[in-house]
């Protein structure tokens, strides 16, 4: 039986999994801790590249400690073997454990339902449970495995009256620099980034991760164009053409033209919104559909953060 405490410590799993995103690509970022008498004995989480898996960490970590022990992994393990590493599902049937407490099915049909069977094979006591903060953790993964396309979050400065720019004459910035630099530590989460041509024309945007030690997490860089993309990009011709990005993640930062042709195609997953507290008003490009009020009356929105940062307001919203 499912108890609270093995939800919360299936929750502090996810949190754990969240170190390796991006980095496991093609792999999927998981977490497992090993638990005895209620105590964490050992973690582990996917290492860069994929491999190690989690599984394998955390008991490599804990050895003879994880007889008799409760393990609990936000992803199901792994069924198919590998030439660069054994099935995890066979590591932890080896391991002594009594029991194995899972945060998501696997969809990989490789994988899926086989690796909890084997478990149960080999007498451990394994169970499955509906953990958002698993599947949130897992969010890329599943949605390229899934639907065959990276999780698109749609990233935008906004202001109050839901201009995408300042006033001419008052530099490039809408938003402070605590917002500037929310955006750089989510791109270090992502593994490509996209813009429209117009952006590109009109910005030359670097689309790089500038914050110290994060440097070499800057994404890909992608182009929406139907004409070819400039030296150091790659590009698609729509949004039609998503799942030509061999990634788990996806950064979509702008601007009004590219941003309602994903939202208009169904292909946004998160919306990330920086909103400036002051208007700009005249005529340059607007998203009234994204102010706070509209999206508060939409029923495919549902709010899941809003924090100040700095002088400016974050609002993160998933799809409902």
């Amino acid at each position: 039986m499912i108890t609270d405490e093995d939800r919360r410590w299936l929750a502090a799993a996810a949190r754990l999994a969240r170190r390796g995103i991006p980095l496991t690509r093609p792999n999927p970022a998981v977490a497992a801790l090993v638990v005895k008498d209620g105590r964490l004995v050992a973690r582990g989480w996917t290492q860069p590249g994929g491999r190690p898996h989690a599984e394998a960490e955390a008991l490599a970590a804990a050895g003879k400690a994880s007889a008799g022990a409760t393990i609990y992994v936000t992803l199901e393990p792994c069924a198919h073997r590998s030439a660069r590493g054994p099935a995890c599902a066979d590591l932890l049937a080896a391991s002594g454990a009594a029991r194995v407490v899972i945060g998501c099915g696997d969809p990989d049909p490789r994988t899926a339902g086989q690796g909890i069977a084997r478990l149960q094979a080999a007498g451990i006591e394994a169970e499955t449970v509906d953990c958002p903060d698993c599947a949130a953790s897992l969010a890329g993964y599943l949605t390229r495995t899934q639907r065959r396309r990276p999780h698109v979050t749609l990233k935008l400065a906004l202001s109050a009256d839901q201009r995408l720019a300042p006033p001419p004459g008052e530099g490039q910035w809408l938003t402070g620099p605590d917002a500037r630099a929310h955006v750089h530590a989510w791109r270090a989460r992502m593994d490509a980034i996209l813009v429209g041509r117009g952006t590109f024309e009109a910005d030359a945007p670097r689309l790089d991760v500038r914050l110290p030690g994060l440097e070499a997490r800057s994404p890909e860089r992608w182009l929406l164009t139907s004409s070819a993309a400039p030296d150091g990009w790659q590009r698609i011709a729509g949004p039609g053409d998503i799942g030509r990005i061999d990634a788990q993640y996806l950064m979509v930062e702008g601007g009004a033209q590219t941003a309602r042709a994903f939202l208009a195609a169904g292909l946004v997953d998160r919306l990330l919104i920086y909103r400036a507290l002051r208007e700009v008003g005249g005529t340059g490009a607007a998203l009234g559909e994204l102010g706070e009020t509209a999206l508060a009356s939409d029923p495919r929105w549902r709010l899941a953060d809003a924090r100040p940062l700095g002088n400016d307001l974050l609002t993160v919203y998933e799809r409902g």
